[in-house]
């Protein structure tokens, strides 16, 4: 196979229908979704600080508040809670299938501000080359301190650009931002698809779509808003519902598109 094509996820309300934490670590710490959500908003503009750093920071102290140690074992559990959009338990293992069929290697891969450790836990983790997600460093005692990984939604577009030039490791600063000329890196953004669902996901979507990628906005009949907005603006190239079953929308089209990177990539190697 000569011919890679990267599908690239952000998580929360693209595959799975609510936030990770919501399924039961906020009702673990004692604290509804409205209120630790809204506790995210109100320091994150008292205190200028990002929202992802503030909400990992909520997180720590709500549990010591709580008195309960956030373990990485326990986070891990909590992915065995995520309820998934349907069909998407078996989508990887069909849309390899089909790309192997026309010779392309298909790679998937998450690209979060959501809770690693959640992330581990769940039933399709090892269905990805790599997940980016935010991520808690750990005291001696195994007890989540400090953020180790802050993902934002403008930081998260540094992750289009490791998988872009194969350099995955998040420590390794020197060889993503080494020069690589465009016929030379491992995946071109041409061959790239973006799924998404709402405004965090806009700078992803920008950067893929501006040049020659693809942009899906993900939505569902109970919130088709966020999607209708980016499609108005000309910020998504598809917009598909979140029904990753055999035979729906998003199957197909996404094939179409499998099938036109493909080809274009053959007409490229021909003209060479």
């Amino acid at each position: 196979m000569n011919c890679k094509i990267a599908l690239m996820y952000d998580f929360d309300e693209t595959l799975c229908t609510k936030n990770m934490q919501e399924y039961s670590l906020l009702d673990n710490l004692g604290i509804s979704a409205d209120d630790f959500w809204g506790s995210v908003v109100k320091m994150a503009k008292e205190e200028n600080m990002d929202p992802t750093l503030t909400y990992m920071y909520l997180l720590v102290k709500q549990a010591e508040k709580q008195g309960i140690l956030l373990k990485r074992e326990s986070f891990q559990a909590l992915g065995k809670e995520i309820e998934y959009y349907p069909g998407v338990k078996s989508w990887f293992k069909r849309i390899n299938e089909y790309g192997a069929s026309l010779g392309a290697e298909i790679q998937h891969y998450i690209i979060s501000s959501g809770t690693k450790e959640i992330l581990e836990g769940c039933s399709i983790y090892n269905e990805f080359t790599k997940v980016y997600a935010s991520e808690f460093h750990y005291d001696h005692n195994g007890n989540a301190d400090w953020p180790s990984v802050s993902i934002n939604y403008t930081g998260k577009t540094q992750f289009l650009y490791r998988i872009n030039k194969n350099a995955l490791d998040i420590y390794d600063s020197s060889r993503v931002n080494e020069y690589v000329a465009k016929d030379k890196r491992d995946i071109p953004f041409t061959n790239m698809l973006y799924f998404g669902d709402g405004m965090t996901d806009v700078p992803c979507m920008k950067l893929v779509k501006s040049n020659g990628g693809y942009a899906i906005g993900v939505y569902t009949d109970e919130k088709p808003s966020k999607i209708r907005k980016l499609v108005a603006e000309d910020r998504v190239n598809l917009a598909l519902p979140a029904d990753y079953n055999e035979g729906s929308l998003m199957e197909t089209t996404i094939k179409k598109v499998i099938n036109k990177i493909v080809l274009d990539n053959s007409l490229k190697q021909q003209k060479l």
